[in-house]
């Protein structure tokens, strides 16, 4: 079987229920968000995963995703790494979608505008392709690979997977406790699954 990659999307907090930015902000999962992570390690437990044995698993180094990676049952073979941050968002931090864009004169799009006073497009586009050839060299050598993250920063993975800019993530939606998969397909970087809650639904 090929290599794979999982992306997994925290569980959901207060705040990404609220819709509020959630960057650096050590947010913690609520308690439906920790239901949601232990139903998706059921799922990887089961096929085509059975568990993921040898696989490299890292997480965001923010509790919300690194206790969705525990209670998934990956804590213990999984490392914290900085590129798996979740966007900086700077002034924005906490705020909604819609109190942005009223500060903005009501025509704001993060994946068009950016933030102020955090990280910009560049700087994230880059921790993405960080990300990226640390998988494909896993795939490379018959590993597969999973990572524990947050929101915006997993969407910037896809985008850059499949070799777009990274304001192609735009077009990538991705709910709380995610599963999401990238590979290949005719020997080209392909997603293979996204935004798949199909163990919620249970």
């Amino acid at each position: 079987m090929p290599a794979r990659t999982l992306l997994i999307r925290h569980g959901r907090t207060a705040w990404s229920v609220a819709g509020r930015h959630t960057g650096h902000t050590d947010v913690p999962l609520l308690d439906e968000g920790r239901a949601q992570a232990k139903a998706l390690g059921r799922r990887l437990q089961q096929e085509p995963w059975n568990g993921l044995p040898g696989a490299e698993i890292r997480t965001s180094p923010l509790s919300r995703a690194g206790e969705t990676c525990e209670l998934a049952g990956f804590g213990g073979r999984a490392t914290a790494w900085d590129a798996l941050r979740e966007w900086d968002y700077g002034d924005m931090e906490g705020l909604t979608t819609g109190q942005i864009s009223e500060r903005h004169g009501g025509d704001w799009v993060i994946w068009r505008d950016g933030v102020t006073g955090g990280e910009t497009l560049e700087q994230l586009s880059a921790r993405a392709d960080e990300v990226v050839a640390w998988a494909r060299e896993a795939h490379a050598a018959g590993r597969d690979t999973v990572v524990f993250a947050h929101g915006h920063i997993l969407r910037a993975v896809g985008a850059r997977w499949l070799g777009l800019d990274v304001t192609f993530a735009a077009r990538l939606r991705l709910d709380a406790a995610a599963l999401s998969g990238l590979g290949w397909a005719y020997g080209e970087p392909a997603i293979e699954r996204w935004n798949d809650t199909g163990h919620l639904d249970t």
